[in-house]
């Protein structure tokens, strides 16, 4: 696997959305927290690199990655692999085996100008959101309003069902996904949720929440990844305002859906996914 300094290849946009998500008054990330990707056109995908902030990120804080044999590390459930990463016939086949091979791989070789760099810690994450959801778009942040709620012991269940109808037609239903370490351990660990959500929910999420840390928002399209990432943020306020009132009192699950397959209600969406 490579990672390649190219700054020349990363879109406009995808700086763009990254300084803005960065953007210290949207309270969403703090100093070089979160990341974000997209897939380009020869399959490779462009994605922030370790350390660099997110607010004052410019093309060369990003780097481009071939997924390669890294879609193997990510095959959910163990399916052909042992618990190191390697084929259960003995042929690693190249995959990184382990957390320290993996941040060895995702570092950049070749020339290149300024500091060293690396891909960041996150880039499972971001591959399985391409590979598993079919995402073209991906942003991971950690909103202050929204970290708190996935850091308590109920955390699954207060984002188990829509409050308001927004938040049914933006979210709909979020994948979950247990605390594990960022890396290796949270890259499988979304992939096997991603997968586990298609095979019950036939789609694949819009929003994936991980617990005790942050979240990912998927889309096609900029401005999809910036609107479920804004309207998590206010699901979570709202959810804090309804706890402290008293507690939550759910959308009925059948008028969430029906909400969310509208056409009045997709049409709605489609524009604002557009940026329109």
């Amino acid at each position: 696997m490579s990672a390649l300094w190219k700054p020349e290849a990363v879109p406009g946009e995808l700086v763009a959305l990254t300084r803005r998500l960065g953007d210290p008054a949207a309270d969403l990330v703090v100093l070089a927290e979160g990341n974000t990707s997209t897939r380009l056109a020869d399959g490779t995908f462009a994605v922030k690199t370790s350390g660099a902030r997110m607010d004052t990120a410019g093309a060369d804080d990003f780097v481009v990655v071939d997924p390669g044999e890294l879609t193997g590390v990510l095959r959910p459930f163990g399916q052909g692999r042992d618990a190191g990463g390697a084929d259960r016939n003995g042929v690693s086949g190249g995959v990184p085996g382990g957390q320290d091979e993996l941040t060895g791989a995702l570092a950049v070789h070749g020339p290149y100008e300024g500091p060293p760099r690396r891909a960041s810690v996150e880039t499972l994450v971001h591959l399985a959101a391409l590979e598993y959801a079919d995402a073209a778009w991906v942003a991971h942040t950690h909103p202050t309003a929204v970290v708190g709620l996935l850091a308590c012991a109920a955390a699954e269940e207060l984002w188990s069902a829509p409050l308001f109808p927004d938040e049914a037609v933006v979210l709909g239903r979020p994948a979950w996904v247990p605390y594990a370490a960022p890396g290796l351990e949270l890259g499988r660990a979304v992939a096997e949720s991603l997968t586990r959500y298609r095979e019950a929910e036939g789609v694949p999420p819009r929003l994936v929440l991980l617990g005790n840390h942050g979240i990912v928002a998927l889309g096609q399209t900029p401005a999809e990844v910036e609107a479920v990432t804004a309207m998590c943020v206010k699901a979570a306020r709202i959810r804090s305002i309804a706890l402290a009132a008293g507690g939550l009192s759910p959308l009925d699950a059948g008028h969430a859906a029906a909400l969310a397959g509208r056409g009045d209600e997709k049409e709605r969406w489609t524009r604002l996914g557009s940026g329109r």
